[in-house]
């Protein structure tokens, strides 16, 4: 059976951001970049636990996929069959602070 994928949200947040801030050079490239980062981060629906454990926290709960120079940071929430995608992070930006 396949997870339901949920996007918090800041990681609604994340991805305004994010497509603003392409969309300044081509918002035709802002739009289909948003739509690829839901597109993986709604492939986990099939998967969520193949990404990586997130370093800075070391909770296996707690997964990353990687797509281009972003960061798609979620949580694996097995006993609900749900993935809640926390944060689209720039890997530029260092760390992750807060998930909330």
């Amino acid at each position: 059976m396949d997870y339901k994928v949920i996007l918090s949200p800041r990681a609604i947040q994340d991805l305004q951001e994010i497509v603003r801030y392409i969309a300044w050079d081509s918002p035709k490239d802002a739009e289909q970049f948003g739509n690829r980062l839901i597109d993986q981060a709604q492939s986990l629906s099939s998967l969520p636990e193949r990404g990586r454990v997130v370093p800075e926290f070391k909770n296996p709960q707690i997964r990353e996929l990687i797509l281009k120079s972003y960061r798609i940071v979620y949580r694996v929430k097995s006993a609900e069959k749900v993935v809640e995608i926390s944060r689209f992070w720039h890997a530029a930006r260092g760390a992750i602070g807060n998930l909330t």
